[in-house]
């Protein structure tokens, strides 16, 4: 076979154009099957012809499925998830109107919904006889992101996920955005596994994240007091300890400075 021998699509039979072959573990898929996919499936190159048809019949039949789905409640974000609490299912998607075929997952099928709150953060600087200078000691500027990972007992993928916001930057630690958006995942968790996170307060996030998960006991503003990263009573989040090494000037929100490891002051 030759080096540029035209190619042809073991699923659909036509043609595939330059640099349109999406590689099967036994053959070849033009771009135009491979976008009739679960936008949740991996492991193309691992996969066979075989299982690609079989997944691409699962994806027309769920397209039949869409069309009687009638959502009885709407997550919004930028990524909506649509909830029907009648049939018990779900579907996760950007698209306003179900118009891309989003899959539809039912509850039961849900093994897990966690959270990994990830902290961003760039330092602000001042001008200084005009020079760009840092502060004394440093300031910064922080975004939060709530990723949300949904695993699924499913043929065609193992995760669904996405991130929680309502279209309104997340940059303050417990700010409205930051409650809201926590609120959203604990209220999700509720919904889909309810046997598993029967109060909307409880529920579990990934160590590291910007919230205190050291263990330590703190008292909420409505006088609970506990160890979780969020109150269990009113779902507040826990206030991060922020504090400046008194060795290197580094700002914290943990036990020890993250740049000279130095034990945050008692």
């Amino acid at each position: 076979m030759g080096l540029f021998e035209k190619k042809y699509c073991d699923i659909c039979g036509e043609p595939i154009g330059l640099l349109g072959n999406r590689k099967l573990e036994d053959g070849n898929m033009c771009k135009n099957c491979a976008a009739k996919l679960s936008p949740w499936f991996t492991g193309r190159r691992k996969t066979t012809v075989e299982d690609i048809r079989k997944q691409l019949s699962y994806r027309t039949s769920n397209a039949s499925a869409l069309a009687a789905f009638t959502p009885t409640e709407v997550i919004e974000g930028t990524t909506k998830v649509f909830l029907d609490d009648v049939n018990q299912r779900f579907a996760v998607t950007r698209s306003k109107e179900l118009k891309n075929n989003p899959d539809l997952v039912k509850y039961s099928q849900v093994q897990d919904v966690t959270c990994e709150i990830k902290e961003d953060k760039d330092e602000l600087y001042q001008t200084i006889d005009g020079k760009k200078v840092s502060y004394d000691p440093p300031k910064y500027e922080y975004e939060y992101t709530f990723h949300v990972t949904i695993d699924v007992d499913s043929p065609w993928f193992d995760q669904i996920w996405f991130d929680i916001d309502e279209g309104d930057k997340i940059d303050q630690l417990n700010g409205p955005a930051y409650q809201r958006a926590a609120y959203l995942f604990r209220y999700l968790q509720f919904k889909l596994m309810p046997q598993k996170y029967p109060d909307p307060g409880a529920f579990t996030v990934v160590p590291g994240t910007g919230n205190n998960a050291d263990g330590e006991t703190w008292t909420c503003e409505c006088g609970s007091v506990n160890t979780s990263p969020f109150c269990p009573e009113c779902g507040k989040p826990r206030p991060a300890y922020r504090w400046f090494c008194p060795e290197c000037g580094a700002e914290n929100h943990s036990k020890f400075c993250v740049k000279c490891g130095t034990k945050r002051p008692e």
